[in-house]
């Protein structure tokens, strides 16, 4: 039965190969998800070595991190572009399961990471999660959580109000549009915590920052920032 089970999934792997998802080649035997070469040659920033990197740099004189942190650099049309599109749009969560068991190996071994209570994703609003079907940020901060033994706490920061398309915004408009959408639901719980907010991918940071404010205004609060992707 196993043999003829093993001939039906390659009979079936004929018909409709696994394809890669940044680079497009089809996995072979024992490849999950990303294929082989994509793992460990897709650009990393290594920024979990670097204090004071550029990521974190896009929140100096605007709210206090502890640690900033993105796995990959992010380029127009390159393979990090292709992943985070089928992440996002093509009904693939494990791709995010994925990059956080890969980024919570680098940063478990960072002093400051290491010692992160709780990771909280950047929440969907209600209709975009109906409509895509899961956040994306849960499911990166679940891989997260699965190397850096922290708990995930994605219903205490919420977003309570649709925003528009951030795409083409200036900075100060992307600021703009993001204020008053986040509220914290339960602050006592994270109080003198350290919490790692979580998201796919920082350009400006406007987001990030909306969600820092709201955070910070909790007592003892320690904040820390990791995403999938920096955007240059």
């Amino acid at each position: 039965m196993k043999l003829q089970s093993g001939y039906l999934a390659d009979f079936l792997s004929l018909l409709f190969p696994e394809l890669c998802p940044a680079c497009g080649t089809t996995l072979v035997a024992h490849e999950q998800v990303i294929c082989t070469d994509c793992l460990y040659n897709l650009p990393f920033t290594n920024f979990h070595l670097q204090p004071g990197n550029i990521v974190a740099q896009q929140f100096w004189g605007k709210i206090k991190v502890e640690e900033a942190y993105s796995l990959y650099y992010f380029s127009k049309g390159g393979k990090v572009q292709n992943l985070i599109h089928h992440f996002k749009y093509k009904n693939m969560p494990g791709i995010g399961n994925m990059l956080g068991n890969i980024a919570g190996k680098q940063l478990s071994a960072n002093e400051q990471f290491a010692s992160v209570d709780y990771i909280i994703p950047v929440p969907l609003h209600k209709n975009r999660l109906k409509q895509r079907g899961y956040n994306q940020s849960a499911c990166f901060a679940d891989g997260l959580a699965q190397k850096l033994q922290a708990t995930v706490e994605d219903n205490n920061l919420v977003r309570i109000k649709a925003t528009e398309t951030q795409t083409h915004r200036s900075r100060f408009a992307r600021f703009e549009n993001m204020q008053e959408v986040f509220v914290v639901k339960d602050p006592e719980k994270l109080k003198d915590k350290h919490v790692l907010l979580v998201d796919d991918i920082v350009t400006t940071g406007s987001t990030l920052e909306a969600c820092g404010i709201q955070l910070l205004k909790i007592p003892g609060l320690k904040l820390s920032i990791a995403t999938i992707a920096y955007a240059e």
